[in-house]
Parts: structure tokens; sequence; C-alpha cells
């Protein structure tokens, strides 16, 4: 579902009661929502410039090993951790943290910051989560813990790679966290049959807010140039990790929020923010093909 945050609730910053629950409801029903017209375009413009030189950056580092997950294409690449290109609309959007403290309650917190591009010319991943339900042996699934915040600086859709996502999925009880995030793939044929995928598309300053229960996928990329996404991942307050968050001095206030605890810490040295992640679940010389 998509949700249209008015001109109105811009000025007041604050969601209306009948979209709120719509974007609730459909994050319960479906696992995912969209909201659109919540992030400044210009914002996003720099960052998106930004990320694009960072990624010639990566790309060229020869003695680096690309930071690629599952298929070639898709990797992991993260967004500068200082201003101006932290800034509140991506950190700590208010309609977004609206949401999101609705569904997860008092104390969220913000336990991740990195993002993926997807490169032109790219593969199909395999169906997955990005965890299972938190115990094994369910009759059903449990409620909502943690919810995946992405941001992408431009317009996503089929041909520049747009996610491919699972609707109702994150009430499949069959994958654990103690199981691999891979889908097998009897599960992923049988869904299809009654509940099959859709595409995360989104308008540029739109907000894709998802159950990190919900299958989902990264598709190929048609297009000519590479697709950001900026990641994030909301959870409830007794679901407690203990590593902070680390940002630049300089861009505090843009994590000033009444509903989220940033989990953040700023310090005055730079941050190696584009070669410090790793390959994923890839194999150079594997030439498995995941399209079921």
């Amino acid at each position: 579902m998509k949700v249209t945050i008015s001109d109105e609730e811009l000025v007041d910053h604050k969601v209306s009661e009948v979209h709120l629950q719509r974007a609730v409801d459909s994050i319960h029903n479906d696992g995912y929502v969209v909201l659109e017209n919540v992030v400044p375009h210009h914002k996003l413009d720099i960052l998106r410039q930004k990320m694009l030189e960072d990624l010639q950056t990566l790309v060229s580092a020869k003695e680096k090993v690309m930071p690629i997950n599952f298929v070639k294409g898709h990797i992991q690449q993260d967004a500068p951790p200082y201003a101006p290109y932290i800034f509140r609309e991506l950190v700590a959007n208010p309609f977004v943290t609206q949401v999101t403290h609705k569904v997860l309650g008092d104390g969220v917190y913000n336990s991740y910051f990195s993002g993926n591009t997807n490169l032109p010319g790219s593969g199909t991943q395999p169906v997955h989560v990005d965890t299972g339900q938190l115990w094994q042996n369910l009759r059903v699934a449990h409620p909502v813990f943690s919810l995946v915040v992405n941001v992408a600086p431009l317009e996503v859709n089929e041909e520049n790679g747009s996610v491919e996502l699972w609707p109702g999925s994150h009430s499949d009880i069959s994958v654990s966290r103690y199981d691999d995030i891979k889908v097998d793939l009897k599960r992923v044929k049988a869904r299809r049959d009654f509940a099959p995928p859709v595409r995360g598309n989104t308008k540029k300053g739109a907000v894709l807010i998802r159950d990190k229960r919900l299958w989902h996928r990264g598709m190929p990329n048609y297009s000519n140039t590479p697709r950001q996404m900026v990641a994030m991942v909301h959870y409830v307050s007794w679901y407690r990790t203990s590593t902070k968050l680390q940002f630049e001095k300089g861009c505090e206030s843009a994590f000033e929020n009444e509903y989220l605890d940033s989990n953040a810490e700023f310090i005055d040295e730079p941050i190696d923010y584009i070669f410090r992640n790793h390959p994923y679940d890839y194999n150079e010389e594997s030439n498995q093909v995941y399209d079921e």
C-alpha cells in the first residue's frame, strides 16, 4: 500500500490519524507500506551525487574486495555518515518515526545505518529474509519486532531494479532466525501460487517501510545508472543491541526526534564508511542461478 502525505500534514509535521492507521494496517497485513512525499528532493540530489562519487572510489580500488550481496551487481554501500549527507528527513524522518513508533511502541531505536547499490547489469538475488521468526516451532507468527526503513535518492521502478516483495510472507513461520536466510525454493514456488510477489516501486521522496521478516530479493537493474538505497532498522525497545552507530560530529541536530532513539555516537575522527563492508554469501566461482 502507498500512503501519500498531504501538504497539510507536511506543514504540521504530523501524520493524520487516517493515514497513520492505513500505514499500520498495511504493515500488519502485507508486511510493508510506502510513505510518499516525505523527503525533500534537493537533499536527495545532494546525497545521490555523493554516493555516485563514493561508488566510483569503491569500484576503482582494485586491491579491495567488492562487498557483493549474493550475486554480482548488488553491492553494500553506506551513505556518508556526516553533514550535509546526514539530515533529519533521512535519519529521523518525523513521518516515518510516527509510523514505526505506532507499530513498535515506546522506546523504538535505530540499530543500523547502511545501504545497497544495484548496478547496471546486475543479477537476481535469492528470495530471502533479513531475519526469520525469533523463535522456532511457532504455531502463528509473533508480532512485529523490527522494521526496515529504505530511502532511495531517486525514483525506483522495474527498470532500475526495484526490490521484489512477497506480501504477507512476514507471517510465514517456516523460517526462524536460526535458519539460513535464503528461503527454500519449494516454499517460494508454493507461495507464488497463492500470494505472488510485487515490486517495491517508489517515487522520488518516498520511503519504504517493511517488516524485517518479509521475503524479498534484489532484482536486475536494466537501466544504465546505479540505483542506490539507504537502509535503517528500527527495533522494539526490548530487543536491544549494544553497538552504537557512529557518525562524525556536526550532524547531531539531524537526529532530534520525539519518537526515535538514534542510538548514535558522534566522533571527531573520519569514518572509513566506503571500504568497511564485505561480500555476503557470494562465491565468484559459483554460477548459481536463483530464478525459480
